[in-house]
């Protein structure tokens, strides 16, 4: 009996390992792909508090310029709504002048699910867009601008900003207690109106590729930097750790009088070349298509950054523009981790030897580089830099992306996913390495000559809320750890 007893136990026992084994062989492939999203999350979520702030001096951060009112709507509703009906031609154009070449402009861009940003310099057909956008059921305002949205990412993340921009009084009411403005009222804001879409959106032939967004508008207060002379005057009593420029954009293609655009960058470069050398300077990069404009971006603001950030379409461009070529308008929208790399460690190798080359005692070398793209965040940090955390402010770069896009500071797996292969290669080169994706250790950094390079996935956000204002958050997001 108890030779009975002990043989059912043990084939009883290994019954059971066995169901369990094949339970686990059986596994659907969702249960596995939601095993694996949790764990990475957690890990990018355990990397992102290993380093916490510090409650009893709060970062102090100044960051210029302009702001405007965002009113976010579906793209194609309000194409639909205007009775625009699909162009058969794609097109680029550095402006916009009438309903033809929005069209032919927003097709060019929605196929690949580029994100872009276009001057109307048609005040009309501007006015009747905004019109049109009211009426639409389901549109959104909040605060925009570069500069606005990164200040409110960067209080709402625990530093004292202060604000350059000219706003109107009701603005300013929706700013956060820690950011100080420092710039003129206006009566009147200027107004963004930033065309969305998921990806598998469809327009007449064509269908995203991802989720992005089109923005239009036709400012008058933004291009001319007009608060920094305020902005400058409350600086110097501001003492900041860090000193944020954007939104420069708002100069492309404007129609500046004769020598009024290089005045005011001029005056930009005489601002950042007085920032103490114990204040990093960021340069938050955007979508440029004037050459001219991007020359003087060269030569008066890149050399006073010793910090950029930038995108996927953002980072061709100004390379192209350094290697002596033209802008690059359009860009893989989903380009290989290799591809990025390479492109970052050109830019950080050209940008640093045109600093060598410049005058002694002129300009910053750059020490840190931020490209974010949908699938990934990679940063490149000079070792022995006034920048920290290299590793914590990648994962809080790729969590912010996903909190963002959602709407939701709380990460759900559910709708989330991983785009990033199992293993990338760190570089095009025949033989190069190549690293795979570990749940438990998703950021991967290592070490090349004189820098630090870490690479984080992105948990993309499958219901998106909005996209417009990810990269500021995203910059903002990383930089807080780092100063």
């Amino acid at each position: 009996m108890a030779i009975e007893l002990r043989s059912s136990v043990k084939y009883g026992t290994v019954l059971s390992f066995t169901v369990l084994l094949l339970a686990y062989w059986f596994r659907s492939p969702q249960s596995v792909l939601d095993e694996r999203l949790g764990a990475v999350l957690s890990s990018l979520l355990r990397a992102e508090r290993k380093v916490g702030m510090n409650n009893i001096a709060r970062p102090r951060v100044a960051i210029g310029f302009g702001g405007c009112v965002d009113i976010i709507v579906d793209g194609v509703t309000l194409m639909n709504k205007i009775g625009l009906q699909p162009t058969n031609q794609p097109l680029h154009h550095d402006y916009i002048e009438n309903v033809e070449q929005l069209a032919e402009s927003f097709a060019y861009f929605f196929a690949p699910g580029a994100a872009s940003e276009r001057l109307v310099v048609n005040d009309t057909l501007f006015s009747h867009l905004v019109e049109a956008s009211r009426e639409l059921p389901g549109n959104r305002w909040s605060i925009g601008g570069n500069a606005p949205v990164m200040a409110g990412r960067m209080a709402s993340e625990g530093c004292d900003v202060l604000l350059g921009g000219s706003f109107s009084p009701d603005f300013n009411d929706y700013l956060s207690e820690h950011i100080t403005v420092a710039g003129n009222t206006v009566e009147e804001p200027d107004i963004h109106l930033i065309l969305e879409y998921p990806s598998g959106a469809t327009w007449g032939p064509y269908t995203s590729r991802r989720a992005n967004r089109y923005i239009v508008h036709s400012d008058d207060h933004n291009p001319y930097l007009d608060s920094m002379e305020d902005f400058e005057k409350k600086l110097q009593g501001f003492k900041p750790d860090l000193l944020v420029v954007g939104g420069l954009q708002m100069m492309d293609n404007f129609p500046f009088n004769q020598g009024e655009r290089e005045a005011l960058l001029s005056r930009l470069a005489q601002l950042l070349s007085s920032a103490s050398p114990q204040t990093n300077v960021h340069f938050e990069m955007a979508s440029f298509v004037d050459e001219a404009l991007m020359s003087d971006l060269l030569e008066l603001v890149l050399p006073h950054a010793d910090s950029l950030g930038m995108n996927e379409q953002e980072l061709p461009n100004l390379l192209s523009l350094l290697r002596g070529s033209t802008v690059t308008v359009l860009s893989d929208p989903n380009p290989r981790v290799a591809t990025v790399l390479d492109q970052m460690r050109e830019l950080y190798r050209v940008i640093n030897l045109r600093h060598s080359l410049r005058q002694a005692g002129r300009g910053r070398p750059l020490t840190r580089l931020h490209v974010h793209t949908l699938a990934f965040q990679a940063m490149i940090v000079t070792q022995g830099s006034q920048w920290k955390n290299t590793m914590s402010a990648t994962a809080k770069a790729s969590l912010t992306a996903n909190r963002h896009v959602c709407g939701s500071s709380n990460i759900d797996p559910s709708k989330a996913r991983l785009i990033l292969d199992e293993s990338f290669s760190v570089s095009r080169t025949e033989g190069s390495q190549r690293i795979p994706l570990q749940e438990s250790r998703p950021v991967s950094c290592w070490t090349e000559d004189e820098y630090e390079i870490c690479v984080a996935p992105v948990l993309v956000c499958t219901e998106v809320y909005q996209t417009a204002g990810g990269g500021d958050n995203i910059s903002a997001a990383g930089l807080v750890l780092q100063i």
